[in-house]
């Protein structure tokens, strides 16, 4: 499984892709912001990681301009953020995104939503 990290912080892609490698995953992409993460995508990407907010592109923009492409209309997104207000979540679900992740996070918790996401397209197929 491939997956797609986009966040700002080189600090939090590296959080990001050391849990990634310590569940056994071993290929990713990152991405500074959701303009790169868009040119970074393509049809070997089977997963995305994405924080809200980033420069240029902040997640949900990213989230629905992916969802626009014939490419990325099944990949799951997991959406990390530090907001989790209702109105900030309806935003969420308009945008496309799968399942979100509040920061900050343990590794557990993290493999925990991913296993979610993935159950919720697998009990979809």
């Amino acid at each position: 499984m491939k997956f797609l990290i986009v966040d700002d912080s080189v600090t939090m892609r590296r959080i990001l892709a050391n849990s990634l490698q310590d569940m056994g995953f071993r290929e990713f992409e990152v991405a500074e912001n959701g303009v790169e993460a868009l040119s970074a995508f393509d049809h070997s990407i089977d997963f995305v990681i994405t924080d809200w907010n980033m420069p240029n592109m902040g997640g949900l923009d990213f989230a629905k301009a992916l969802r626009e492409r014939d490419d990325g209309q099944e990949v799951p997104i997991l959406l990390t953020t530090r907001r989790c207000l209702k109105e900030d979540l309806d935003q969420v679900a308009q945008a496309g995104v799968n399942h979100t992740l509040i920061k900050p996070f343990t590794p557990r918790v993290l493999q925990e939503k991913i296993h979610q996401v993935l159950g919720a397209f697998e009990g979809a197929a």
